[in-house]
């Protein structure tokens, strides 16, 4: 399945080598696919270590074009990007009408913050107050809302209902709980000053309060999470807390190599973004359904719609005005991160290489580092890249049976690849 949907993706360029650094990213430690007899007849995949942060392909590469550096030498042509009109998500299912997202979820969310306030109640006002602060209502709640649709995706594939178990929707409210638990953390260790639009925590009431409420919400997910009272959901979202903080590690590393250092960026990308979204959706068909390959399309979908939604932030951190994000821009460069606008623009600008290596940190860095990547085709190459993660993110949906709900997780693949803020 892979192979056909690879030749559609290149479609969408009328220039496109085979040996172009975009389809070795795609093809870098590319998984087996093994077909097994089931009652839906699909394949099976094989998740492997160290797989986590890279598309599923059943194409099997020459060892030769992972040369990354020997391969761009050779090839130089530029890729013509499309709009989103042109995308070919669209020829990956046959539906004529995508549901929207938000119209669809509404229902389920609308309690979700309230929830989230009960679980986190306590008598010492401050605690509080620090707790409730990014619970205000004014998040996009994308976590949530993908769980839910998954969950009610799932439900009706399983012959059920496509109500939520009361599981469920509790895993929906946990998610949401360790992202938020995770932005107070990131915000202590990167001394921001700003998220969402507002101060951040640990401006407000400093690092060590900050802490301390990223720890409570966290204890208190991990309440809520007991009481659905399944342990292979436990061990599921265990995982995601642990992904977290390895990811953490990652970022504060970087490889010389530029094979180890894309690699390292995808699976850093994973781990710290992805990992909760692949592991929620993973959590909500394990209440619903005992078959380990509904699990698995439910996993991937998650991997790569969230893997897409960092790539396409990534491209938003050069791309949208520091008012537009809520919070400030170049922010990555400034915390010493290459991301992937940086590292496909290393390829035309190879001054970068020693910038990333000191992480930015001479007079002057920044600023460079940001002409180099406008100059370059480094957004434009991420944008792309992010494409490629939300067609594989299409094609393990398309396998559950049709629904509102799993037509509205098409619908999102799309809505994340346009998003501006």
């Amino acid at each position: 399945m892979a192979g056909p949907m690879w030749r559609q993706c290149r479609r969408w360029s009328t220039n496109c080598t085979s040996a172009s650094l975009l389809e070795t990213l795609w093809h870098f430690n590319c998984r087996s696919v093994s077909f097994s007899a089931s009652s839906l007849g699909r394949p099976s995949w094989s998740s492997r270590p160290g797989n986590e942060g890279q598309p599923s392909s059943s194409t099997q590469i020459n060892p030769k074009i992972l040369n990354f550096t020997s391969s761009l030498n050779r090839h130089k042509s530029r890729l013509l990007y499309p709009t989103l009109q042109s995308c070919c998500c669209r020829t990956l299912h046959s539906d004529a009408k995508l549901k929207d997202p938000f119209t669809l979820a509404q229902k389920d969310l609308t309690s979700l913050y309230d929830d989230i306030k009960k679980e986190l109640f306590v008598s010492k006002e401050e605690l509080k107050s620090l707790c409730d602060y990014y619970f205000d209502g004014k998040g996009k709640a994308i976590r949530p809302m993908i769980v839910v649709l998954m969950a009610r995706a799932l439900n009706i594939h399983s012959n059920r209902a496509g109500d939520l178990l009361p599981g469920q929707r509790a895993i929906a409210m946990i998610s949401e709980m360790i992202h938020t638990a995770s932005l107070v953390h990131d915000d202590v260790i990167d001394g921001s000053d700003k998220r969402r639009g507002k101060r951040t925590i640990n401006e407000v009431w400093g690092e060590r309060k900050a802490i301390l409420a990223g720890d409570f919400i966290l204890s208190a997910a991990s309440m809520a999470l007991a009481r659905i009272g399944n342990n292979t959901v436990v061990k599921v979202l265990s995982q995601v807390i642990e992904d977290l903080v390895r990811g953490e590690f990652m970022q504060l590393g970087s490889k010389e190599n530029e094979n180890e250092r894309f690699k390292h960026y995808l699976e850093k990308t994973f781990k710290k973004t992805a990992s909760l979204i692949a592991n929620s959706c993973k959590a909500v068909s394990i209440l619903v359904n005992s078959d380990p390959e509904v699990h698995e399309i439910a996993y991937q979908y998650g991997k790569n719609v969230g893997i897409a939604f960092q790539l396409v932030d990534d491209v938003l951190d050069f791309t949208s005005g520091a008012n537009h994000l809520g919070k400030p821009s170049a922010a990555d460069l400034k915390l010493g991160l290459a991301t992937g606008p940086v590292l496909f623009a290393c390829q035309q600008f190879p001054e970068l290489h020693a910038m990333i290596m000191r992480r930015f940190s001479s007079n002057g860095d920044v600023d460079r580092a940001w002409q180099y990547v406008l100059q370059s085709d480094g957004v434009q190459q991420t944008n792309f890249l992010a494409q490629r993660y939300c067609q594989e993110a299409i094609r393990q949906i398309s396998m559950l049976r049709p629904s509102p709900e799993r037509d509205a997780l098409i619908r999102l693949t799309e809505m994340v690849l346009t998003r501006d803020k």
